[in-house]
Formats: C-alpha cells, structure tokens, sequence
C-alpha cells in the first residue's frame, strides 16, 4: 500500500488557516463597533457637531450587516497555496446600560469556499459565530472587549484521478479581543490612537475520506494565535442638510507574537505521516476605510473596505451595514 504525501491534505490546512481568520474577522469587527471614532462621537454628542453633548442618545441599537470576502494564500513547505472567497451577514444589537458603559450580542453566518487548484482540492466551510461585546468610555478613554465562539462543518474534496474523495468533519472557535483607545478630537476631524491583543484558538476535526483512490484519514488539528495591533483611525465629518456623512481610514502594525499548530497525522492504511498546519508571517499589516451616512439621528448606512496584507497572504474584505437607534 502506498504512503500518504503531504499533498492530500492541502486542503485541511487551509481550512484550519481560515477558520482562524474567520475568527480574527469578526473579533475585529465587534470591536470596531466600540472603538470606531464615529462611534464614539455619536455616543458622547448624538446630535451631531452642533448639538449639545447633554442632548440625550438612544438607547438601544440593532445593525445588520452584509460582506464579502476574497484572499489568498501562497506557498508555504508543503503546502502549494490556496484561494479564498467568503460571503456572510451579520446581525447584532446593543445597549446602553449605563453612562458611558455599552454591552451588545451578534451572529455571524457565512460559508467559504477554498480553491486550491495545484493540489487538485476544494472545500467549504460554513460557520456560524456569536459574539458579545463591551465597551467602557472615560474621558477621551474607550477600553472594548468581544468574545466570540464559533462553530460549524467543512466538507472537503479531492480529485485522485479515478473518482472525488470526500470529507466532512467539524469545526470550533473561539476568541477573545481588549482594545485601548484615544479620541482626539479637533473641529470636525479626529485621530484616534488604538493597542490591541487578540486570541483565537480553532480546532478542526478528524476525517475519513470516502470514494476515490486511496481515501485518507486525519487527525484533529488546532491552531491557536496571540498577536498585537497598534496603529491608529483618522477621520472627519460633514453636517449637510440634518445628515451627517463620515469618512475615515486606519492603519495597524501586526505583530503574531504567539503561533501553535498541532501535529496532523495522516494515515492510509498502516502506513501514516505527520504534518502542521499553517500560519501567518510574524509581522504584517492591516488597512481600511470606511464611509458612513447619518441619515436621521437614529438610522445610520455605513460602508467598511478592510485589507490585510502578510508576506505570504493577503485579504481583501467589503462590508455593507445599517444600523437603527431607539
């Protein structure tokens, strides 16, 4: 009987790398809803630039978003590369429970799909998430914290040349974010400095293919990464006709100060070897922008591009929202 070669499981190394990612996403988007220096101005002057600061805000607020996803991997050891594409929605709400002290819950429901066309595989992932948020305002001070736990199944796919052989296995995540940030605000425009440390740790299940030529089986594997992000948002608003439209930028510094990948046994047969997975390079950087149009003071459309570059991945990511206040 043949041995296995690291080539068969390209596909459950990529789909560990996304569901990484995946989680490293919607952790970063919870806490922008925080940390997000348009965010912030509304929460402490709701009525816009000209309004007074005691003029009381809503409550409550519900979002709902829409986004899609496009990314790459390139070749790293064994493993020949990967494309991604992910479309999901998202729907949160949240309160005020106090004077600057905000909570708020929301899911995430996507599914990706992996192309990996050197290895002759595929497959998808469709996760759902739910994440809970925290956000504390002091002075010109915001700390904001997500939690988020996910869960879903991945079907994989494998040309052998006689026939497909499949997989379908599970997958888990969770993750946690703290971020510290500094509103400095001047006229209409602001800067606002942030620090972050992001966890994740996600864990995909053993397989057994079927069909084909020489179906595989694999172990679990889990993947878990600690990073900081330091950079900073820069935005300005404009007042126009009881309408408030807001553009900003952001750019962070990313340093993966912790990567652990478990060993993967892949067995035919007896005759088996062992693998890792995959993970980003150390350092890295991360950017976006964002537009957003007030269109009362408690309807809101809003519009995010976020990228993510490393030396051999990059990501790009488009985000289409409402949010209503009550």
């Amino acid at each position: 009987m043949p041995s296995p070669t690291p080539l068969v499981i390209n596909s459950t190394i990529s789909s560990g790398a996304a569901l990484t990612n995946l989680g490293s996403n919607f952790l970063e988007r919870l806490g922008n809803q925080s940390s997000n220096g348009f965010n912030r101005l509304q929460r402490t002057n709701p009525g816009g630039g000209g309004a007074s600061e005691s003029t009381e805000a809503p409550r409550y607020r519900t979002w709902f978003e829409g986004y899609g996803f496009s990314g790459r991997n390139g070749a790293i050891g064994d493993f020949v590369g990967d494309r991604r594409t992910t479309w999901g929605g998202v729907a949160g709400i949240g309160a005020r429970v106090a004077p600057g002290i905000n909570v708020g819950f929301s899911v995430d429901q996507s599914r990706s799909s992996i192309d990996i066309p050197l290895a002759l595989q595929s497959a998808t992932i469709d996760l759902t998430q739910l994440g809970f948020t925290a956000s504390v305002d002091s002075g010109a001070w915001t700390w904001a914290s997500a939690v988020v736990h996910g869960f879903g199944d991945i079907n994989s796919h494998r040309d052998t040349g006689l026939g497909l052989a499949s997989a379908g296995y599970n997958a888990r995540l969770d993750g946690v974010l703290s971020e510290i940030s500094y509103y400095w605000s001047k006229d209409q425009g602001r800067v606002v400095p942030k620090a972050a440390f992001e966890y994740v740790r996600a864990r995909t299940g053993a397989l057994q293919e079927i069909g084909g030529l020489d179906p595989v089986a694999a172990t679990s594997a889990t993947v878990q990464r600690g990073r900081l992000l330091i950079g900073a948002e820069v935005g300005h608003y404009w007042i126009f006709d009881g309408k408030i439209l807001d553009l900003s930028g952001y750019g962070k510094f990313v340093d993966n100060v912790v990567q652990n990948f478990s060993d993967i046994t892949v067995s035919l047969g007896t005759q088996s070897i062992t693998l890792q997975g995959i993970g980003e390079s150390q350092y890295g950087a991360d950017a976006g922008a964002s537009a957003s149009l007030s269109l009362t003071n408690t309807a809101r459309l809003y519009v995010n591009y976020d990228a993510k570059f490393r030396a051999a991945m990059q990501s790009h990511q488009g985000t289409l929202g409402v949010e209503v206040k009550w």
